[in-house]
């Protein structure tokens, strides 16, 4: 009798059109421009396809957008999950006092469940944004976990990347000096663990998994960018990831994001992003090789239901300000 998988989770940060440009510094985001149209019902399908449930984690203000609705809502009709994204979609979180923490969790929150029925138990901060002060105020809010922690080394490389590519000022660049994280960042557990803060309680921590040992992305964005190269290379890249958490006995954490679907043939303004100059069907091609990797190897499930399988083990605990000093 074969022995069961391990258990692994799947998330997608729907980061809509005019987030990327925000962020890039790019006018006419405050236009909100959208591609929720195109790439929701894509990415719906091809979960269908591969009998997947995913955690899909909304930015608020497209929630609060009439026009957005109904593709938002079809998420939650297809039995995905619902997560918090924050409402603005801004990568300097870490920057926000306490009171406009609570503000902003509790828009994304009451646009999100107005949106899909849905009301939001775990939460990723945007460009992986966290502070000690969001920690107290999610478990405060009774959320059942965090899923913003990204252990890697490259950090600073993909920010140094993310800025040779943009058109931002000093005050832009001094407000997302910390996007993608600290090279520190890859000292941080790999496997979930326990904020525990001793004036309001605990929350679960599930981090973005990187590749065991070498602590490099194995995110999906980061593999199409090594398929542009070598896209053989880029799937043995996968499976040696994927064969290195079943030996140390990580139980990965897997991102998509929705320019994983989309080619330069649906979008031609966010070239900036790694692998925006291939066409749709060979990224989708790609992802569905990845996806069908992860599945044979991992018991694929949503993360909160990885969160509640998780919450009766005993794992590391720390105080919230031990890993997120910068």
């Amino acid at each position: 009798m074969p022995s069961p998988r391990p258990l692994a989770s799947l998330s997608l940060d729907l980061d809509n059109k005019w987030s990327y440009m925000k962020t890039h510094g790019d006018a006419g985001w405050e236009q909100f421009p959208s591609y929720l149209d195109v790439v929701v019902p894509r990415v719906l399908d091809i979960l269908k396809r591969h009998n997947l449930k995913i955690t899909f984690f909304i930015v608020g203000q497209d929630a609060a957008l009439e026009q957005n609705r109904s593709v938002l809502k079809s998420i939650a009709e297809e039995s995905h999950e619902i997560g918090n994204h924050s409402f603005h979609h801004e990568p300097w979180l870490h920057l926000y006092s306490r009171e406009k923490l609570e503000a902003e969790l509790r828009g994304a929150e009451d646009a999100i469940e107005h949106a899909t029925g849905a009301r939001p138990v775990g939460f990723r901060g945007p460009g992986f944004s966290l502070s000690k002060d969001a920690v107290e105020v999610l478990i405060r809010r009774g959320y059942l976990y965090d899923a913003s922690t990204f252990p890697t080394f490259l950090g600073p490389l993909a920010r140094a990347y993310y800025f040779m590519k943009s058109r931002l000022d000093e005050n832009q660049h001094q407000e997302r000096k910390n996007l993608f994280g600290s090279f520190r960042d890859g000292l941080r557990p790999l496997q979930a663990y326990r904020w525990n803060s001793a004036g309001s309680g605990q929350l679960l921590e599930i981090p973005v998994t990187t590749m065991p040992i070498f602590r490099v992305p194995i995110h999906v964005s980061y593999l199409l960018y090594l398929a542009t190269f070598a896209p053989k290379l880029a799937l043995r890249y996968f499976r040696l990831a994927m064969n290195l958490c079943r030996a140390t006995g990580v139980e990965p954490s897997l991102l998509l994001h929705p320019l994983d679907f989309l080619g330069c043939d649906d979008e031609c303004q966010l070239s900036f992003f790694p692998a925006m100059n291939v066409v749709s069907r060979k990224k989708v091609e790609f992802v569905e090789r990845v996806l069908e990797i992860y599945a044979a190897k991992f018991e694929v499930l949503p993360m909160h239901r990885y969160a509640k399988a998780v919450a009766h083990r005993t794992v590391a605990q720390f105080a919230p300000q031990a890993l997120l000093t910068p």
